[in-house]
């Protein structure tokens, strides 16, 4: 046995992680052919859009495919076709939170990964390497490696890599080009050790080789879990300290800042906030919390349970802020929000702060005016949809109003809360905005964003997380 000279890799699934990704490495690997296939046709049209439309929005992400595509780079529907000729494949599929069934609310809905394992058994008439790429429950891999070995042809082996991602929304471009680390999970067989080598060697062809990080199998699968979670911590740790900063006067960035001194904290993800969002820190904990769970660790379960309870109780508590600071009602009341994707430089909406500030305005009788540069009409509505499940999309509609930019959003409101760190949204003309809104005007900021004493010298009432009033 000898590690396989990877040639072709197809990757199942194009979505936030396997776009990018596999852009990244068909850039970076111009002898590697890279197949991107999904069974949805309309996003696999979007990855060819001769206008580059793509699917997703990531700065650089346009220019990395435009690079490659059609070269060594290309996007398919045909999936089957995709596995009969790829050395190595990617599953980088979609593992939701279960909304049903045992788990549900914790555990990660493991179907899609099932359906793409039983796919790659049934058609691979060669040799595999079968990566897990999306973020998977410890020991998933051994669930497919059961179902691919019973389900083989025969010569027709398997070997199963956990490859897990570390990118972060509107960064993820350089996090591929200059990584943190890689990190590559075997089974510690020759035969595993192998697979793992031929996957090194196709980072290597862009990565140093001391920053390709080779563990076993499950090591690699819980930590993505691992640092997902502490991530989502320290912002949680740092949130609850913002409130204990609103209470005392205390300011939560002088705070952070002198915490993050410490070389042994350090000051990365201390900044406070509205609250964490994205489709990673929420449905990793909660699955590390059903994984603790059932390895009846109930006292490992409660704590990490605690971190997504800070998160949630940091966006109702600004939005209660809200309430209280506008006289205890806002009913009839025009609040805007600014920004609805879960962060800048991404027009992703899972789990965003602001569809839950939003939901609590709506529950008080409140008129919304909301605007965000990259998140497509359709799915706001199907997100405050979904919040609201007790109110119809024509009663919510009479509610919101989705704007064309900033200013028309801020016209005729009451208070403005800054949701999303959209740079945009530090350069907005803020006297002409004091000009258009009824008065008193507040401004509520939710992301540290703007400069406090200069909007207060302007005439509005500023609220900032993490700080008393001034």
């Amino acid at each position: 046995m000898s590690p396989v000279k990877v040639q072709k890799i197809v990757c199942i699934g194009a979505g936030y992680v396997g776009g990018p990704t596999c852009a990244v490495i068909a850039q970076k690997c111009p002898d590697i052919v890279m197949t991107i296939v999904d069974l949805n046709e309309a996003r696999i049209n979007a990855w060819n859009d001769e206008e580059y439309r793509l699917p997703i929005y990531e700065p650089g992400l346009v220019d990395v495919v435009r690079s490659c595509r059609g070269r060594n780079l290309f996007f398919s529907t045909d999936v089957d076709k995709g596995i009969q000729e790829a050395d190595l494949i990617f599953v980088s599929v979609n593992t939701p939170t279960k909304k049903s069934g045992v788990g549900a609310g914790f555990a990660a809905d493991l179907n899609f990964i099932e359906l793409a394992t039983r796919r790659i058994a049934a058609v691979a008439t060669s040799n595999k390497i079968v990566v897990e790429k999306s973020t998977v429950p410890c020991r998933t891999a051994e669930s497919m490696r059961t179902i691919l070995e019973a389900n083989a042809k025969p010569n027709c082996r398997f070997d199963i890599l956990s490859n897990p991602e570390f990118l972060a929304e509107g960064t993820a471009i350089n996090d591929l080009h200059k990584p943190d680390r890689v990190l590559i999970g075997s089974l510690q067989t020759p035969e595993g050790l192998d697979a793992c080598q031929s996957l090194s060697d196709v980072y290597a062809h862009w990565i140093p080789r001391q920053r390709i990080l080779t563990v076993g199998l499950w090591s690699s699968e819980l930590s993505k879990l691992a640092a997902n979670a502490m991530l989502a911590q320290r912002i949680s740790s740092i949130n609850a300290l913002s409130a204990i900063c609103e209470a005392t006067g205390a300011n939560i960035d002088e705070v952070a800042n002198a915490v993050g001194y410490d070389s042994r904290i350090g000051p990365k993800f201390l900044k406070a906030s509205v609250g964490f969002g994205g489709s990673c820190f929420q449905k990793d904990i909660l699955n590390l919390v059903y994984l603790s769970e059932s390895l009846h660790l109930p006292g490992v379960a409660t704590y990490w349970r605690q971190v997504v309870e800070m998160n949630e109780h940091q966006k109702s508590r600004f939005a209660k802020r809200v309430v209280d600071t506008l006289f205890n009602t806002i009913t009839n009341k025009r609040i805007t929000v600014l920004g609805f994707a879960f962060k800048a430089d991404t027009g992703d909406t899972r789990e965003s702060a602001a569809i839950s500030l939003i939901r609590d305005f709506l529950k008080e009788k409140a008129n919304v005016n909301l605007y965000d540069p990259q998140v497509e009409e359709s799915q706001i509505w199907q997100d405050l949809a979904e919040s609201s499940p007790n109110l119809t999309l024509e009663t919510i509609k009479k509610q919101v109003k989705i704007c064309s930019s900033s200013l028309e959003a801020c016209k005729d409101a009451e208070a403005v809360v800054i949701a999303t760190e959209w740079k945009e949204f530090k350069e907005i003309d803020w006297e002409m905005v004091y000009q258009g809104m009824n008065k008193p005007a507040f401004v509520f900021d939710g992301r540290l964003l703007v400069d406090a004493e200069k909007l207060t010298k302007i005439g509005f009432k500023v609220v900032t997380i993490g700080r008393g009033n001034l």
